[in-house]
């Protein structure tokens, strides 16, 4: 079993809810799994539950290095939709297209919004999914197409950006807010996780363990999150 707690997670053992004990296939990999429900069930919902991404549409990924996002280019990709990924060097993004993007923009030297433009001739995307948050709101808002769709995931630069009203009703852009925690508990969500490890099993789906710290160098885990931009998860195991 795989379980999820709001907190309490820093210890050898921890009690959860039965609501939010998922059961693993035999012989799977603890390691993997403890990576997998969060991750790819809010990839997930930011995608299809509430972004209605369909194929032959083009998606942004934000963010798309780290555990979110990786599941997210992955499970876009999958159902033919177009990804264009962001991240923060070279290296990360041409990793990247072996999960399945499609285009690559460097967000510290590139508009992320010239280059979606250049390959959606002149369109945007039809799917924002953002997992940084901060002060690239504006490029993403110039990315994103005329009745488009907006999915707010997360902040990991650290910075909270406000949408402003009149950019939101001059594209009748659909705006939305992704907490996937909040329904981990729900049968759906249930069915959803049990799915996805069923695809890990087959191969089709994949997560990269950037590196894995005992319980002991939780600080240091902490820090290497946050600042060393792991591609994929970080482990920290009693």
């Amino acid at each position: 079993m795989v379980g999820f707690h709001w907190n309490g997670s820093h210890a050898e053992l921890f009690a959860v809810n039965e609501a939010h004990a998922y059961p693993i296939p035999e012989g799977f990999d603890l390691d993997i799994a403890a990576t997998i429900p969060i991750a790819f069930g809010t990839a997930s919902d930011a995608l299809f539950e509430f972004g209605s991404l369909k194929e032959n549409e083009t998606v942004l990924v934000q963010g798309a290095a780290g555990g979110v996002g990786l599941a997210a280019v992955q499970l876009a990709s999958q159902v033919g939709g177009r990804v264009i990924a962001t991240a923060s060097s070279a290296e990360r993004l041409a990793a990247l297209t072996e999960f399945g993007a499609s285009v690559g923009i460097n967000y510290l030297d590139d508009s992320i919004s010239k280059v979606v433009l250049q390959h959606t001739h002149d369109q945007g995307a039809d799917l924002i999914v953002d997992l940084a948050g901060g002060k690239s709101l504006d490029e993403l808002m110039a990315a994103v197409r005329y009745r488009g769709r907006f999915s707010v995931v997360g902040a990991s630069s650290g910075d909270l950006p406000s949408f402003q009203f009149m950019d939101i009703l001059r594209k009748s852009l659909t705006l939305y807010g992704v907490f996937f925690g909040l329904e981990m508990a729900t049968e759906r969500a249930h069915r959803l996780i049990e799915t996805i490890f069923a695809r890990f099993e087959k191969g089709e789906l994949r997560m990269p363990i950037a590196r894995t710290f005992s319980l002991e160098d939780a600080v240091e885990a902490h820090r290497y999150a946050e600042q060393g931009h792991p591609f994929g998860r970080v482990i920290i195991k009693p």
